[in-house]
């Protein structure tokens, strides 16, 4: 492949056409090769955390999953449909620099919770790798293996997201399948030895005499269960990708979201059945010593029992299964790093343009992967509380951006159930936080970086035009088209619009740049409505005051928008247009901050640098006039 082709290839961005859309159960794969792969690891956590009560805390999880997690993505779906997931909500409800400011923090949690996905899962499939008995000494390599599993993993998504697809159903299907299988001749193995279910009612009864205390003891362990709830924030950052109805809209895409919902449900419920049937099976067969720390159900308390009752045929097969779904388990954290970012950093000016295209995005998050993979030594314990702590703090974000929707709403019944689980999500991430303070610490590291990143790639990119469209109202247009000789804009800050104003700001303007009198005068006025903004639609409306006529429009940036309106005016024109403006009177730092967070600065100088970054032509660039 030549140079320009293999560039053609990395930067093209693929459409989201209608035929390239899936059906949600298919997305669902995609989305549930994490959320399911968790079935490796969460029957062995479960009976570590709670002994006997692993069932009944399982099926605290699976209540609180049900009617708890569920009910609040079904929410983050309809009011999210485009992708944006529980982010979008949040910058919905705040304002501004806020808004932005909550983002880029749970954007840092969503790149620790989808990073540490891809590495810790392919760690976790290296440890089966050369655990398993078949395996050569020569591949006792974890580092190494874990970088050529999510090289492999970056490989998938450099083909297509179709692809991806396609390798997260057989998985899935394969996965599912044999686990079905593992979990029905363990029922059988219950039902042939009935003593193991009277031994473990009458050991639950001895230690735990009434239902309440087998309740309070089963939600205090709860915390340490929560890993399986995830899963739930990539169903709904992925839904472009799910296929909707015939009489969908971008306003309201209901048959996306109708899908979408059944993709959650269909998820939860699977995950429900296995979860309790794993916890279930597990805890009667498997000896307590077996769960400990190097003994063989520890992580893998599924295979374990397909060692013991399905021969190693079966068994390796089901290992081999495993392995494949923990490696592919990255997918569906690629899928949503792959669908957030682009949405939210190039438009906050907070990433180069190039973010918005798969490829290059794939290639950076797989290099970002290698160098955890090597930072952590491919060691699936160091990175376990991390990914815990980005995955509980996404789903206390999502709880608590549906309460906030509820309450602002008036729905006081739902605000008051929404506010209840976004409770149990802040006690769930809080006492995980302080059972395991190291995930925070790493979370933090990566909200740094990403506030970090952002903020440089805001300053360098801070003198682009800004503007992405330019409108002229029919009074504007009229007054451009009356225009005779050169057109002269005073860029003017109103304060109340009377005449005598506008006849005062003439005056002094001619005093302090010697403004000619030949030529047609017009006034711009630039309101800044969100500075946060990046890039804005500015639209210019006409409005005559006496004999004086005014050019008003807001933005996000005064000097970029002045910038833009004086190209456009000289494209539609043909002439050389003139501003004529005012020094400022803070100093040159006062004035940087002005620029970056409040769309302001040293509007002279500032519109000058756009102008001659914009237009490297000085006999097409537009004059700017400085006085005062």
């Amino acid at each position: 492949m030549s140079r320009a082709r293999l560039k053609r290839w990395l930067f093209h961005a693929p459409e989201t056409a209608p035929h390239t859309l899936q059906p949600w159960y298919k997305v669902m794969c995609l989305t549930g090769v994490d959320y399911f792969s968790t079935l490796g690891y969460q029957p062995g956590i479960a009976a570590l955390a709670a002994g006997l009560l692993s069932p009944w805390a399982t099926l605290f999880l699976v209540v609180f999953t049900l009617l708890g997690a569920l009910p609040v993505y079904w929410r983050v779906a309809a009011e999210s449909p485009h992708g944006e997931g529980s982010l979008g909500m949040l910058e919905r409800l705040l304002k501004g620099w806020t808004a932005k400011l909550a983002v880029l923090v749970l954007l840092g949690f969503a790149a620790t919770d989808f990073m540490i996905t891809i590495t810790l899962s392919a760690a976790d499939a290296s440890a089966h790798i050369i655990g398993n008995p078949l395996t050569p000494s020569w591949l006792n390599q974890p580092v190494p293996l874990t970088l050529v599993l999510v090289a492999l993993l970056g490989g998938v998504f450099l083909l297509g997201f179709r692809e991806a697809i396609g390798v997260a159903v057989v998985l899935v299907v394969l996965y599912l399948g044999l686990s079905l299988w593992v979990v029905a001749v363990g029922f059988a193995a219950l039902l042939a030895r009935p003593e193991l279910w009277q031994g473990w009612l009458g050991a639950v009864a001895l230690r735990y005499p009434s239902p309440t205390e087998v309740a309070l003891a089963a939600a205090l362990v709860f915390p340490r269960l929560a890993l399986g709830l995830s899963g739930f924030e990539t169903g709904v950052v992925v839904m472009p990708q799910v296929r909707g109805a015939p009489g969908d809209t971008e306003a309201w895409p209901r048959g996306r979201v109708r899908n979408t919902r059944k993709l959650l449900l269909a998820a939860a419920l699977i995950m429900s059945f296995f979860l309790l049937s794993s916890s279930l099976v597990t805890t009667l067969l498997i000896p307590p010593e077996a769960f400990q720390p190097g003994g063989a159900a520890n992580g893998r308390a599924l295979a374990y029992l397909a060692h013991t009752y399905l021969g190693p045929g079966v068994a390796s097969l089901y290992d081999l299964s495993t392995i494949l779904i923990l490696w592919f388990a990255g997918a569906s954290a690629m899928a949503g790093l792959l669908n957030l970012v682009p949405r939210y950093l190039p438009r906050y000016g907070m990433a180069p343009e190039w973010t918005k295209i798969p490829r290059p995005l794939v290639l950076f998050f797989t290099v970002v992967a290698f160098f955890i993979t090597l930072l952590f030594q491919a060691s699936v314990d160091a990175q376990g509380a991390a990914y815990a702590t980005g995955v509980l703090a996404l789903m206390t974000s999502a709880s608590l951006a549906v309460w906030l929707a509820a309450l602002r709403r008036g729905f006081w019944r739902a605000a008051v159930g929404f506010g209840l689980i976004t409770l149990v999500f802040v006690y769930t991430w809080a006492m995980n936080v302080h059972e395991r303070s190291t995930g925070l610490w790493i979370a933090l590291l990566f909200i740094a970086a990403v506030l970090l990143v952002s903020f440089v790639s805001r300053v360098l990119r801070a003198f682009e035009l800004r503007v992405s469209k330019v409108e002229f109202d029919q009074e504007a247009r009229r007054f451009i088209a009356q225009a005779e000789g050169e057109i002269r804009l005073i860029a003017h800050h109103r304060e109340r619009g009377t005449l005598f104003e506008y006849s005062a700001a003439e005056k002094e303007m001619k005093q302090e740049t010697h403004l000619p009198g030949q030529g047609t005068l017009l006034f711009l006025e630039v309101g800044v409505l969100d500075p946060s903004e990046f890039s804005s639609r500015v639209k210019v409306v006409g409005v005559q005051v006496g004999p004086y006529r005014v050019l008003r429009t807001q933005s996000a940036s005064v000097p970029n928008t002045i910038a833009a309106i004086l190209l456009y005016l000289r494209d539609q024109t043909g002439k050389r247009p003139h501003v004529y403006l005012e020094w400022g009177e803070h100093s040159p730092f006062q004035q940087a901050l002005r620029f970056l967070f409040f769309g302001e600065g040293d509007i002279g100088s500032l519109t000058h640098e756009i102008l001659r970054r914009a237009e490297p032509d000085p006999s097409r660039r537009p004059v700017v006039h400085v006085g005062g």
